[in-house]
C-alpha cells in the first residue's frame, strides 16, 4: 500500500492538525513540527493499514469442481442404466 494514497494523506493530515495548532500557539518551533510531521504520516499509515485489515473479509477456500468424467472409484451416478 502505497503512503501517499488518498485515505493515508487524509489520516496523516487529521493527525497532524494537533501538532500544526501547537506550532502556530508557539508551543512547538518550527523545527519541532518539521520533526513530526512525518511521523503524523506514518501514524496515518498505520491507521489505514490496520483498518483495511480489519474490514477486509476473509479468503474463503475456492470449492471443489466435479470433473465431467467420474473416475473409476466413484460409483455408478446412474445404477439402473
Amino acid at each position: 500500500m502505497s503512503p501517499l494514497r488518498w485515505d493515508v494523506l487524509l489520516a496523516g493530515l487529521v493527525l497532524a492538525l494537533p501538532v500544526l495548532a501547537l506550532g502556530l500557539r508557539g508551543d512547538f518551533t518550527a523545527h519541532e513540527v518539521a520533526a513530526r510531521l512525518p511521523w503524523c504520516l506514518l501514524a496515518g499509515w498505520g491507521a489505514v493499514a490496520l483498518l483495511r485489515f480489519a474490514a477486509t473479509p476473509p479468503r474463503t477456500p475456492p470449492a471443489r469442481h466435479r470433473g465431467a468424467v467420474p473416475s473409476p472409484a466413484d460409483p455408478d451416478p446412474d445404477p439402473a442404466a
